[in-house]
Parts: structure tokens; C-alpha cells; sequence
């Protein structure tokens, strides 16, 4: 048996002793854990506790393991959403495949499942496709061709109400460090759309379908909505010297907006460029400036590293922004209780002592698993606008925590791991 691994190797060092020489799909051991509501897939996978860690387990080829294992490792490296590569198992004995290993996605959620137990009975369609062609224009930027974009190889995780998506398979995946072409990248879009409809029309046949998703009508919004998105990232733009700058700094407020950071910006003279001069009007005046923008993944978690440095909390990006905006309103109400302005890193301290701290230290034990943490914080201080709206008065955090407890929270579904 050869078990290839990323270091730090004491993460690994406990599955050694699964049974690797028995094919994957005949396992007895005890640290096997089954997931409630998994997604599908087209291979065996299992699920395995180990040293309080997760880890997912897929039985493939052993060329498409090796594969997988160094794409998720460039993806991992790149800063891209994606589940993280523990190792491959091969060479595990006669006419046995090899066993890719991966650390299961705390508190992720396939498409099924977020269809099948909707919140509130609202079925999340368009948060799911946002978060879904968000990811692959990501992937698609950095020269990353997915080959089989699907709802089923994506994986959700709720940040601040919305979704973030993350890449789970890279069988088919191809890194093209020179970028992809405009033919690639359709090729990928088009595939998307196809397995989207598809995926929607077994959920249709399921009946855990709503019957206003009309699933071909959705797999078209993909492709309209990644469009729209990629030419917001990548256009060129004609600009009047008058407005330039203005034009230039709007630009890329929008683009930072959306998560994603410029790498350059290229302003040519239009008659320097293509012989003529193209005004905003498309007037040929001499006087037009073409602003051509490189566009690259922002550089991951800059507001989880913010938010970490002034509290300690690890959260998601988004996540990371809403509690910074709740910290600076809370500096805000000190400073106007105390007539002066209060240190950055003492409102901070004050914030998780007196806020944060106060309301996670409530969460019910039975019902703390049903959301991470930060998520529950963050739900918290929505009850609490409801709350404060319907009583004409701001009700206070805590009082909104309680109340959130008794009447919200259990009704979230279960935590989606459960040993058997």
C-alpha cells in the first residue's frame, strides 16, 4: 500500500489503520460515520471520524486519484473555494482502485438537501446560482477549466444568509496557467447549463421540485447570469478624458464589490490602438480612451484576516465583513455614550466580551450544531431588526437571542453528520 499525503503528516497518521486492503464499499470500521443527507455521486464515498477531524473517502482509478489529488492541491494554492486534498491511497492490492482522501466541509450542504429541507419553505434557487457561477468565473479566471460543473460537485456553505460555493470534484479539471480560451470557457458554460437541467429535472421527478422552477429556464439563467458577470470583470470600457478618473475608480469599486481584485489596468489612446479616436458618444474624435482591466480572484479572507487580528474569531468572508460592520456600529454607540472617540482595539474587546461572547455563550447545547457559530450570531442580529421592527423599538441583542432560541433555531434541520 502507498498512502501519499500533504504534510503535516499527523493528520493522516490515524487513517492508517482503516482497513485500505478491503474495497471501500465492504467496510465495517467503527470510525465510519454516515451523512444524512449526502449528495450523489457517480463513485463509492464514505465517511470517517478520525482525531476529531471528518474525512471523506473516494474510491476511484488510481490516474484519476493521482489527478484529482494534485488539482485540488494547485486549487488549495491558488486561494480557490475548494475541499481540501489529505491525501490518495494506491497500490491497496489486486484489482482494488485507489482511495482519494479529503476533509470534510464543516456544515457544508449538497443542492438536494437545501431543496429537500428548505428554510422557512423558500427554496434557495437563486442564492444557489449566484454562489454557483460566482465560483466557476473564479475557477475561469484563474485559469482553471472545470470540465464538469454541476450542482452535484459543489458543495454550499451559508455566509451571512448568502452562499458560498465550493468545488468538491476535479476528475475532469484542467489548469491552464495561461488561461483559458473563449472556446473553453463556453465549452464549460454550456456543459454547466446541461447538467443543471438535469440535476433539476430528478429533483423535478423527486418531487422536491417547487413548481415555478421551470429547470431548463434556470439552466438558461446560469448562462446569463455568468455572463453578466464575467463581462462586469473583464469588458473594456471607452472613457472621455473628461470623466476618466471618475469612470476609472467606479469601475473598480464595482469589481471589488463582487469579491474579485484588478491585477492591471490598461488605459490606451482609442486612434493609438485602432487608428481612430472614439469618444463615449462613439463619436470618432481623437480624443477616446479605451480602459482594458485585468481581473484576478481577490486575495482571499483579507476581512476573516481583519476580523482574526481585533478578535480571534475565524469566520467566512462574508461572515468576517458583517461582524466588522457590527463591531464599528457598536464603537459608534460607545463613543456617543462617552463623548470621545474609543481605541479600535478597545471596542473590539468590548464587542466580544459584552455582544459576541454574551450570545454564543447562550446557544442551547442540543441545538448548537444545527449552525456554526458566527452563522447563529448573525441570525441573531436579523431577529433582532424583525423584532425591533414590529415592537417600534430596538428590543436589545440578547432579548432577540432568547427569543431566537426558543422560536427559530430548532427548527433548522439536524446537523448533517450522525454516526450510525
Amino acid at each position: 500500500m502507498h498512502f501519499v499525503f500533504r504534510p503535516p503528516g499527523q493528520a493522516a497518521a490515524g487513517l492508517l489503520t482503516l482497513p485500505w486492503r478491503l474495497p471501500l464499499e465492504h467496510w465495517t470500521d467503527e470510525r465510519l460515520v454516515e451523512i444524512r443527507q449526502r449528495g450523489l455521486s457517480r463513485h463509492v464515498v464514505r465517511f470517517v471520524a478520525e482525531g476529531g477531524t471528518l474525512y471523506a473517502l473516494k474510491e476511484l482509478h488510481e490516474r484519476l486519484a493521482r489527478r484529482e489529488y494534485g488539482l485540488l492541491r494547485q486549487l488549495h494554492e491558488l486561494g480557490l473555494p475548494a475541499v481540501e486534498v489529505v491525501g490518495a491511497v494506491v497500490d491497496r492490492g489486486p484489482d482494488l482502485d485507489a482511495i482519494l482522501v479529503t476533509r470534510y466541509l464543516d456544515h457544508a450542504i449538497s443542492y438536494r438537501s437545501l431543496f429537500a429541507n428548505p428554510r422557512g419553505g423558500h427554496h434557495p434557487t437563486d442564492r444557489l446560482l449566484d454562489a454557483l457561477v460566482e465560483l466557476l468565473v473564479r475557477l475561469h479566471l484563474a485559469g482553471f477549466m472545470w470540465g464538469d460543473c454541476s450542482l452535484s460537485n459543489t458543495l454550499f456553505r451559508l455566509d451571512a444568509g448568502a452562499f458560498a460555493a465550493y468545488h468538491v470534484d476535479a476528475e475532469t479539471a484542467e489548469l491552464h496557467p495561461s488561461g483559458l480560451s473563449e472556446g473553453q470557457r463556453h465549452y464549460d458554460v454550456d456543459l454547466a447549463r446541461e447538467r443543471i437541467a438535469g440535476e433539476l429535472f430528478d429533483l423535478f421527478a423527486a418531487g422536491q421540485l417547487p413548481p415555478e422552477v421551470d429547470p431548463v429556464e434556470v439552466a438558461d439563467d446560469v448562462v446569463h447570469r455568468y455572463e453578466a458577470l464575467w463581462d462586469e470583470l473583464t469588458r473594456e470600457e471607452s472613457l472621455h478624458p473628461d470623466d476618466q478618473q471618475y469612470r476609472i475608480a467606479e469601475r473598480l469599486r464595482r469589481i471589488n464589490e463582487l469579491g474579485f481584485d484588478v491585477d492591471e489596468v490598461e488605459l490606451v489612446d482609442a486612434d493609438t490602438d485602432a487608428g481612430v479616436g472614439v469618444g463615449t458618444d462613439g463619436d470618432a474624435d481623437g480624443k477616446g480612451i479605451r480602459m482594458r482591466v485585468r481581473t484576478r480572484v481577490a486575495e482571499p479572507g483579507h476581512h476573516r484576516r481583519i476580523l482574526y487580528t481585533r478578535t480571534g474569531i475565524d469566520a467566512q468572508e462574508n461572515q468576517a465583513r458583517r461582524l466588522l460592520n457590527d463591531i464599528a456600529a457598536f464603537r459608534a454607540h460607545l463613543e456617543r455614550e462617552a463623548g470621545h472617540q474609543i481605541p479600535e482595539v478597545v471596542a473590539s474587546n468590548r464587542w466580544l466580551a459584552e455582544v459576541y461572547e454574551m450570545v454564543v455563550q447562550s446557544i442551547p447545547d442540543e441545538l448548537r450544531g444545527r449552525l456554526d457559530e458566527v452563522e447563529i450570531f448573525l441570525e441573531v442580529l436579523d431577529h433582532r431588526w424583525f423584532m425591533s421592527e414590529r415592537a417600534g423599538k430596538d428590543v436589545g441583542t440578547m432579548a432577540a437571542a432568547l427569543d431566537y432560541f426558543e422560536n427559530v433555531l430548532p427548527h433548522v434541520p439536524d446537523d448533517l453528520t450522525g454516526t450510525p
